[in-house]
């Protein structure tokens, strides 16, 4: 069945989680893909909370309608186009949010992904999965920092949250998915497996970003209040499946993949708790994951156990600061 086949899910856990959620009010929240799916869920439940967005997208009608939408709604909002796919576009995107942000910014929510993708290459030549899903944010991390730091030094705390997945689990973290090999890593014949061992590669990189961010953020940063934290969907009917299928998940092992998930799926307000509370929790602590307890399937967002592999982290950092171009990933705190 095609993936457009299975209705949305009724949501089940979301309304019990955001009432308990405090106002923010005087907060700047950013994040990247909010025109739909989870990332769209956390901007309008922010906005409805009083925080200022900034809607980091690729320029389009839908971003355009994104805004459009918050605003009717009353939502303080600005777009500002960053396509994930080019470093360049990641790099002109920097100013432009400390710009929109001169009083910091609150919380960075790295979420934008792509799914089961053919082996093609960004205009930097990488995977289009491996960039849009955690190079380009480790880059937009970087250059965003001070925003990050004004945010803690002013209100006591900032958030890095990055969006990994279920599927995160599998092989260790490998080199070569997060070098610039885009279209030379295979796999796109019969049955299919690749495409989404670089899908699990990105998402277990989107973790390994964030225990690696911790790890090695200056301590006055850590000690003013700078957090990250990770979060998972859980199988979650957020409308990336269709376009997966669209981009040519056709295969049985595709479909397959998709179809189960969708089984099960839990819909996407459920599925963005856990960027909710990874995001505004008053609660969340530096270093923690949230998602549905059980594997594969959806359930309310907790905390869940780390998952640290030093090696990983250590190998994340040194290769995406390489392929990203980056030689010290913090400006010096010496002036703080």
């Amino acid at each position: 069945m095609s993936p457009r086949a299975y209705p949305p899910p009724p949501s089940v856990h979301y309304a019990a989680t955001v009432a308990g959620l405090p106002r923010l009010d005087g907060r700047t929240v950013a994040i990247t893909g909010s025109t739909s799916g989870t990332g769209a869920v956390l901007a309008r439940t922010a906005g409805r909370l009083g925080a200022r967005l900034l809607l980091l997208n690729r320029a389009s009608e839908r971003a355009d309608a994104s805004l459009a939408t918050l605003t009717a709604d009353g939502v303080a909002a600005t777009a500002i186009a960053c396509d994930l796919q080019s470093f360049a576009s990641v790099r002109a995107a920097g100013p432009a949010i400390l710009a929109a942000a001169p009083d910091g910014i609150d919380v960075l929510c790295n979420n934008a992904g792509v799914m089961g993708l053919p082996d093609t290459a960004t205009v930097d030549g990488c995977d289009v999965q491996m960039q849009t899903n955690h190079l380009s944010h480790f880059l937009l991390t970087s250059l965003v920092w001070p925003a990050l730091r004004t945010a803690a030094d002013a209100r006591g705390e900032a958030r890095v949250v990055n969006h990994s997945s279920g599927a995160r689990r599998g092989r260790p973290l490998e080199a070569r998915y997060m070098e610039a090999h885009g279209g030379d890593l295979g796999g796109d014949g019969f049955p299919g497996f690749a495409k989404w061992r670089r899908y699990q590669q990105s998402k277990l990189a989107n973790l390994m970003f964030t225990y690696a961010l911790s790890e090695r953020m200056p301590e006055a940063d850590k000690a003013h209040g700078i957090k990250a934290l990770a979060a998972h969907p859980g199988p979650t009917n957020s409308g990336l499946q269709a376009k997966t299928a669209q981009a040519g998940g056709t295969r049985l092992l595709d479909r397959y993949i998709l179809t189960r998930t969708l089984k099960v799926a839990h819909s996407v307000e459920d599925g963005a708790l856990g960027i909710i509370r990874a995001s505004l929790d008053p609660t969340a602590e530096d270093g923690q994951f949230y998602g549905p307890a059980e594997r594969g399937e959806p359930g309310e967002a907790v905390l869940l156990p780390a998952e640290r592999d030093e090696a990983s982290e250590r190998l994340l950092w040194d290769v995406s600061s390489a392929t990203c171009g980056i030689d010290e990933y913090f400006e010096s705190p010496a002036a703080r």
